[in-house]
């Protein structure tokens, strides 16, 4: 895997664009050989960590810098093995091992980002950057073995069927 991210994006810390960088991370991660469900994952992680940075990094401001960097991981014959996305912003800096959300006894909304991160990905790594602001490192790789999960002809034809039929067609 090179240094140079074979993508790399700023965005704005403005929610509107969330929607794009879960698209984009999603799209890059399907042609990476993750299936449907993997693919989510990642996004919703992505989006988690988008989320944390706007609302606890910058206070919900809309107008500082967020940069996200992807690499396919490379297994020895080069070929995609995984993701790598790094998240880095401006944003105040934090003590990396206080990065953790609320305990999950507690039941309320919010604050299972980090969680939800941590699940997900196979690694997650806080760190500051050097001057201002957080990296955060996600890695996913893809499970050998692993087919996407899809709808044989006979299911599929099932499906169709019992539509119909409860459509009265």
């Amino acid at each position: 895997m090179s240094d140079r991210p074979h993508i790399r994006v700023e965005l704005l810390s403005n929610p509107i664009y969330l929607c794009g960088a879960r698209e984009l991370v999603g799209s890059v991660a399907k042609r990476l050989g993750f299936d449907d469900l993997d693919c989510s994952k990642i996004a919703l992680a992505v989006d988690e960590a988008l989320c944390n940075v706007i609302r606890h990094g910058y206070q919900r401001r809309t107008d500082r810098p967020i940069w996200i960097s992807i690499w396919p991981v490379e297994n020895g014959s080069g070929k995609p093995a995984g993701i790598k996305i790094v998240i880095e912003d401006e944003a105040k800096q934090v003590e990396p091992l206080k990065m953790r959300g609320r305990e999950l006894a507690d039941v309320r909304p919010g604050g299972l980002g980090v969680h939800i991160i941590r699940e997900v990905m196979d690694e997650a790594q806080y760190e500051r950057r050097k001057g201002k602001g957080m990296r955060l490192t996600l890695v996913k790789l893809a499970h050998a073995g692993a087919a996407p999960v899809r709808l044989s002809s006979r299911s599929a034809q099932s499906v169709v069927a019992s539509k119909r039929q409860a459509s009265g067609r």
